[in-house]
């Protein structure tokens, strides 16, 4: 299994914020991308949905021959990975807000977490903000209709600058000084965000820490390529092609193809 690829899924194109953490840190590795746009957003969907979703993801990825699965979503981590975990025998690895570092860190004690709805209704989410923002105020707020303009290529329009300033803006009044990203599209809206933001106000996702967890995984089971060549890569989509090649371009000499195929 060891040369088999990582097989990664995300409600869209937002999880390649994703693997290209995961390619920077293990560049060996081969990978499987499954982007289900068709299905986008999928924090807007019900706990049932969401679940029967990744089930599907996760068994497209096992029938590609994937040695482990990453569930690149924050929604789909909240709400179907402990499904996941209890129904095959691979590694699972999820994706969680950021909450703890950024409670650490916090001078305010007031930090803001930008996710969906799916996210920050469910039972993780609020497990993880009790266990680790003991003292912290959290300012919650769903990001409706990002991820949307996320998919359809529109990251820099006004209409997604309009839509953030309103989000943000309640944030700032509380006197954060810390956002968390909660959705793996949120990342590609950094530059915009930067731009908004008050320079004190630090910014935090999920990317790196995902991608270690997800070497450290491999290796506790002996799962780790044993290729010295770069590695090969393959997306898969299930609407525009063009999209999700527009965000990974430039990211790997070694990307196969993306096809428009599930």
């Amino acid at each position: 299994m060891n040369n088999h690829p990582i097989g990664i899924f995300d409600s869209g194109v937002g999880g390649t914020s994703i693997w290209k953490e995961i390619n920077a840190l293990l560049p060996n590795e081969g990978t499987i991308y499954l982007a289900d746009s068709k299905n986008a957003p999928y924090g807007a969907k019900s706990k049932e949905e969401i679940v029967q979703l990744s089930i599907r993801n996760t068994e497209l990825l096992l029938d590609k021959g994937c040695k482990i699965v990453v569930v690149a979503c924050n929604t789909a981590t909240t709400n179907a990975i402990d499904y996941l975990r209890k129904n095959y025998n691979i590694p699972f690895i999820g994706i969680e807000p950021a909450i703890k570092p950024a409670a650490l860190q916090s001078q305010s004690k007031t930090v803001g977490v930008l996710a969906t709805k799916g996210t920050l209704s469910s039972s993780l989410f609020h497990s993880t903000s009790e266990n680790h923002a003991n003292g912290i105020k959290i300012i919650e707020q769903v990001g409706t209709g990002l991820v949307p303009l996320i998919e359809s290529g529109n990251v820099n329009s006004s209409k997604t600058k309009a839509l953030l300033a309103t989000y943000i803006e309640p944030m700032l009044s509380a006197g954060i000084d810390y956002l968390v990203l909660g959705c793996t599209h949120y990342p590609y809206l950094i530059p915009v965000l930067e731009d908004l933001l008050p320079k004190h106000v630090k910014i935090i996702d999920s990317g790196e820490a995902v991608a270690r967890q997800t070497m450290a995984v491999l290796v506790k089971n002996d799962l780790l390529t044993n290729s010295n060549e770069k590695g090969k890569h393959k997306f898969f989509t299930n609407t525009d092609v063009g999209i999700l090649e527009s965000f990974i371009k430039n990211n790997s000499s070694s990307i196969n193809t993306v096809y428009q195929d599930f």
